[in-house]
């Protein structure tokens, strides 16, 4: 199966030797977006307007990917604080609706550049 590059100008630009998705067939695997402003490649500040940056990141490449929210078969959301889960709950019910993905939440010590939060997965398309 051909692996075809995903890309979209209005994300931040890969900052390593990745793609910001990858489409097999009917899969697409998102790379984890960060909050960076894809502007000004710098993290937004505060952790609310980091979870919205990373979900309009990753919107940016679904876009590309020609798919929507309503595509996402499974999102991991990996957080430097585990007391923001609550808040990434809200957040991401703004951007998904039923049936919702799978999803896991994962506690890490760090992120590149600092952020606060990083979301990656995978679409299925039709």
């Amino acid at each position: 199966m051909k692996k075809v590059a995903i890309n979209s100008k209005n994300a931040p630009e890969a900052i390593g030797p990745y793609s910001q998705a990858i489409r097999g067939g009917n899969i697409v695997f998102l790379s984890g977006q960060i909050p960076l402003n894809p502007d000004t490649m710098e993290i937004v500040d505060g952790i609310e307007a980091q979870i919205k940056q990373v979900f309009e990141n990753l919107s940016h490449v679904i876009k590309e990917a020609d798919a929507s929210f309503d595509d996402v078969a499974k999102l991991n959301i990996y957080l430097t604080d585990l007391s923001n889960f609550g808040l990434v709950n809200e957040i991401m019910k703004t951007y998904f609706s039923k049936p919702f993905p799978a999803r896991a939440a994962i506690g890490v010590a760090s992120l590149p550049k600092g952020a606060l939060v990083e979301a990656d997965g995978f679409l299925i398309l039709e």
